[in-house]
């Protein structure tokens, strides 16, 4: 979600801040500090599984193309940008789709669109890169200069849109873009429209071996009542129109796809540290996908670590996957000025906070260049972007009883008990670039040096200890 700034989120910290203070206990500001990270799965939090029953561990990055549109669109997402995730490590893409691209016209869906979509998944696969579709919207789509619904679908009952060029996210709060998101949720006809895109999406490409699963609607909002505070608003938004529209695309996806994830999204406010409001989804593979922005650091301040923001966004954002069972996905995360002089000590945290209760993340965003971009030009790590490339265990074949990686001495250990005789016997790690050496105790491994993998064999029920040790003079200070 690139933007320059959220001001208008600022309005809402103290707010969301005292309602956090009530929610949740408060948190010590040294908790994330570095140290050895854990991996996936918090206290009460389950983890994503495979189809065999494997733990998953998703680390990747936001693909994207916001510019391209029509006979363009996707056209600035090639095999390069798997090809190079890979390579580095990432197993995971977040693929942004619009639904104005998809079906410009009411009931007519671009057959071209879907191909595209699904060649950028064929080059996933190859890369052996797991994708999540993304129906994205920024500020709702291209009635307001945006991208995401489309204007056919767009009601404001005639209320006045001002356009902020400067500070985009704020409008979001314009009295137009707010009721369009009411007719979203409200219009019967629009929810069978948007049930509809869903069912087309998912029926074509829920069979394609790269597809993970999907995600209905980025960052929604809503409307402000009269009266209402933001964080108030947000959650009322939450449990009374996005937990019905969640069950109802549920249910319209399971009638073509009985296999893929589900991703739900609260709205952005939990950024602020303020619980979601979302109710239970029911269906048997939901995951929590919240997004990890600060609007301090969004608006361009450098991170402070005395401020514990980390600590009370994850003291907040736990909450919703302990009481409903579900595991905790990040869909977005990463800021735009990355070279402050606290942005490597906010890598450090983030990365050890991510690894405590996530099954994973995907940064934003991968491309080529500067801004949000992981990489430059020449596809080198932009600076401290490196410090998201850690060694991790992709999917393990049995019950975690721990993993860590020590970024300051460069080992990473996973210990695990097997599963019995009928469960998969294969556990894989993905290692960054650089030397690694990789042993186990109580199991056989099977190391490929050349592409950054490494796979543990184990006997039915055996206690296994893997150990994977970078070498060399490339160890993190």
């Amino acid at each position: 979600m690139s933007r320059s700034s959220r001001t208008t989120l600022l309005v809402a910290t103290a707010v969301a801040a005292s309602l956090l203070t009530a929610a949740v206990p408060t948190a010590t500001a040294t908790a994330a500090a570095a140290g050895p990270r854990a991996e996936s799965g918090g206290d009460g939090i389950p983890a994503l599984t495979d189809s065999r029953g494997r733990v998953l561990t998703l680390r990747g990055w936001n693909v994207e193309d916001k510019t391209n549109r029509g006979d363009a669109a996707l056209s600035a997402v090639t095999e390069k940008h798997f090809r190079d995730m890979r390579a580095k490590g990432f197993n995971f893409a977040r693929l942004l789709v619009f639904w104005d691209d998809l079906e410009p016209q009411p009931g007519r869906y671009s057959q071209t669109y879907l191909r595209k979509i699904e060649r950028i998944l064929d080059w996933a696969e190859k890369h052996d890169v797991k994708v999540l579709i993304d129906a994205h919207q920024d500020v709702f789509g291209p009635a307001f200069g945006h991208r995401g619904i489309p204007a056919w679908a767009t009601r404001t009952d005639g209320l006045p849109f001002t356009p902020h060029p400067d500070d985009w996210f704020s409008e979001y709060f314009e009295p137009a873009v707010q009721r369009a998101f009411t007719h979203l949720y409200e219009d019967e006809d629009l929810r069978r429209a948007q049930a509809r895109m869903w069912q087309v999406l998912a029926e074509r490409l829920g069979d394609h071996p790269a597809v993970l699963g999907y995600d209905p609607i980025n960052e929604p909002m809503g409307e402000i009542r009269e009266g209402e505070d933001l964080p108030t608003a947000a959650r009322r938004i939450e449990r009374e129109q996005l937990t019905p529209l969640y069950n109802r695309l549920a249910d319209a996806i399971r009638e073509v796809d009985r296999d893929a994830w589900i991703f739900v999204e609260p709205t952005p406010i939990v950024g602020e540290g303020v619980p979601t409001g979302l109710g239970r989804i029911d269906d048997p593979k939901i995951v929590y996908a919240p997004h990890f922005y600060n609007t301090g650091m969004e608006a361009g301040a450098d991170y402070d670590p005395t401020a514990g923001w980390i600590e009370s966004y994850e003291q907040a954002v736990t909450l919703y996957p302990k009481e409903y069972k579900v595991p905790v996905v990040v869909g977005e995360w990463g800021p735009l000025n990355n070279s402050l002089p606290n942005m490597n000590r906010f890598y450090r945290d983030a990365m050890a906070s991510l690894g405590r209760y996530t099954s994973g993340w995907a940064g934003y965003v991968w491309c080529y260049g500067g801004g949000y971009c992981a990489v430059d030009g020449t596809g080198a790590f932009r600076t401290n972007k490196e410090l998201t490339a850690e060694p991790y265990a992709e999917a393990v074949a049995g019950r975690v009883s721990s993993a860590a990686y020590d970024p300051a001495t460069g080992v990473y250990r996973l210990e695990y008990a097997a599963a019995g005789p009928r469960g998969s016997r294969l556990t894989e790690l993905a290692l960054p670039p650089g030397d690694w050496k990789v042993t186990a105790r109580g199991a056989l491994v099977l190391h490929d040096r050349d592409r950054g993998r490494a796979r543990v064999v184990a006997a039915p029920d055996s206690r296994v200890t893997v150990t994977a040790t970078r070498t060399g003079t490339d160890v993190l200070p």
